[in-house]
């Protein structure tokens, strides 16, 4: 991917996030990721030139285990992780049930199931593998992220449009970070 290397100083450099990346990884989670507005804030602010802020509302951990895919679970876990760091708002979700929700086929991976995200850009999460290893799961690549493109993914751009639009609205994107452009009618 050709953000890759840039993606990486950047997560790296950010002491905070980089520490959240750890707890995450000591849950020891199947296919368990960081994503949404973790990373995408922190690579927005950065293009700003926004000295890089705390971390978002949400540290939204997703996971995948077909095999233990209740509810009760990703609760758990984020007592767990409140235990650990209780100044953070964590979400959990296994990606294994979630298709249900969203009324989506079954996902296969954590992955897959981002390619159902309302938009590209968020679509994109991280981990910190064993040695420290940065790893970066984005199905639709890193270039909307780092180009400050806004684009609605797949049925968001169509028949469930009124929820991309909400989100632009509810979330203030285009107040918060000025240089972001809507890129209309790119169905991915």
């Amino acid at each position: 991917m050709r953000y890759t290397l840039a993606f990486k100083k950047l997560m790296m450099a950010d002491p905070s996030r980089w520490e959240v990346l750890d707890i995450v990884r000591s849950l020891d989670l199947a296919d368990c990721w960081i994503g949404a507005g973790f990373v995408r804030d922190s690579v927005w602010d950065n293009l700003h030139e926004r000295i890089p802020g705390g971390l978002t509302a949400d540290i939204d951990v997703i996971w995948f285990d077909s095999n233990d895919s209740n509810p009760a679970k990703d609760r758990a876990l984020e007592v767990e992780l409140r235990r650990i760091r209780s100044d953070l708002n964590w979400s959990v979700k296994n990606q294994a049930r979630m298709n249900e929700r969203n009324g989506d086929a079954n996902y296969r991976s954590a992955t897959d199931a981002m390619r159902f995200w309302p938009e590209t850009a968020t679509a994109v999460a991280v981990r910190r593998g064993s040695q420290d290893k940065f790893e970066i799961a984005a199905p639709f690549g890193l270039d909307d992220l780092f180009e400050l493109r806004l684009t609605a993914a797949g049925r968001f751009a169509s028949e469930k449009r009124s929820v991309f639009l909400e989100r632009l609205e509810q979330k203030q994107w285009l107040q918060r970070y000025p240089k972001l452009q809507i890129t209309e009618n790119l169905v991915r």
